[in-house]
């Protein structure tokens, strides 16, 4: 049954997938210009005369999948070029920003979850830094960068910052909140075979919380995949961010979407592989 579900869900998903390369691909179909239709035969061999081909049809402006196709190929042949400072294939382009995200998702995994485990069990130290967790948390992580970039004086520093302070806030969360709800049997259980507290956290409270800390690293790493994007934007130099914006200046519109087509895939993959480990995490009674 489930084998079948996904078979249909997957061939659903290429139909809409066609569908959207058959709405594309019409609504980028050259047009002949409005004035062409009004003119009569002597007006269209004047226009002609007069070196405008008022009866020639033009594309709209926007890539069409042709287009789009031949820059994915071109794209795809060769990843790994260096050219210089402006001018890297995708993957090294990827890989820069994988690294900024790794590096500050790394640093934000070492702070918040055993700090999340210390508010978790402490309902003192919980209602004492709720309130300024409550108030860090909804700045946004682009707001911190003039302040990265004045303290650090490095741009990619800055960028991992960025992504550091941006990962923490929902891991800390889920964390704390994931330890606060183990189960009060499990913690009396371990009491009355005076389990250490170091035994107990490894051994009981960590894997009942496990899949709420999970969560809290998938959305993590969601919003930093999305921020550091913003962020390279912003500081430039290398990564997928800077790419697409180099490739706008550029006016290569197809670039661009083609860059916009492998962060979202990207984006894809990374939520899939902790939504996966998260199954394996989860305990199901």
């Amino acid at each position: 049954m489930e084998r079948t579900l996904q078979w249909k869900a997957a061939l659903l998903s290429l139909l809409l997938f066609l569908l959207f390369i058959g709405v594309w691909y019409t609504a980028t179909l050259p047009t002949a210009p409005a004035a062409a239709s009004a003119m009569n035969a002597e007006q269209l061999e004047y226009a002609k005369m007069m070196g405008k081909d008022a009866g020639a049809t033009k594309p709209n402006g926007f890539p069409t999948p042709g287009q789009m196709g031949q820059t994915i190929c071109k794209q795809l042949s060769d990843p790994l070029y260096d050219n210089g400072p402006n001018d890297k294939g995708i993957l090294l382009q990827l890989g820069y920003s994988l690294a900024r995200v790794g590096l500050g998702f790394a640093l934000a995994c070492v702070i918040a979850i055993p700090l999340g485990f210390v508010i978790g069990m402490s309902p003192l130290l919980r209602r004492a830094l709720d309130p300024f967790i409550q108030v860090l948390k909804p700045i946004s992580p682009l707001a911190w960068m003039p302040l990265a970039l004045y303290t650090i004086k490095d741009a990619a520093m800055s960028g991992i910052f960025v992504i550091f302070i941006c990962s923490v806030w929902p891991m800390l969360i889920n964390t704390a909140f994931g330890v606060a709800a183990v189960k009060r049997e499990w913690l009396n259980v371990a009491a009355t075979l005076e389990v250490r507290p170091l035994r107990k956290a490894l051994l009981v409270i960590l894997p009942a919380a496990a899949p709420t800390i999970l969560t809290g690293m998938r959305i993590s790493m969601g919003i930093a995949w999305l921020v550091i994007v913003a962020a390279e934007m912003l500081v430039g130099g290398t990564g997928i961010g800077y790419f697409v914006w180099n490739e706008w200046n550029n006016l290569s519109l197809t670039n661009v979407m083609f860059a916009i087509a492998v962060i979202g895939i990207v984006g894809m993959l990374l939520d899939l592989l902790f939504a996966r480990v998260q199954r394996m995490l989860t305990y199901e009674e």
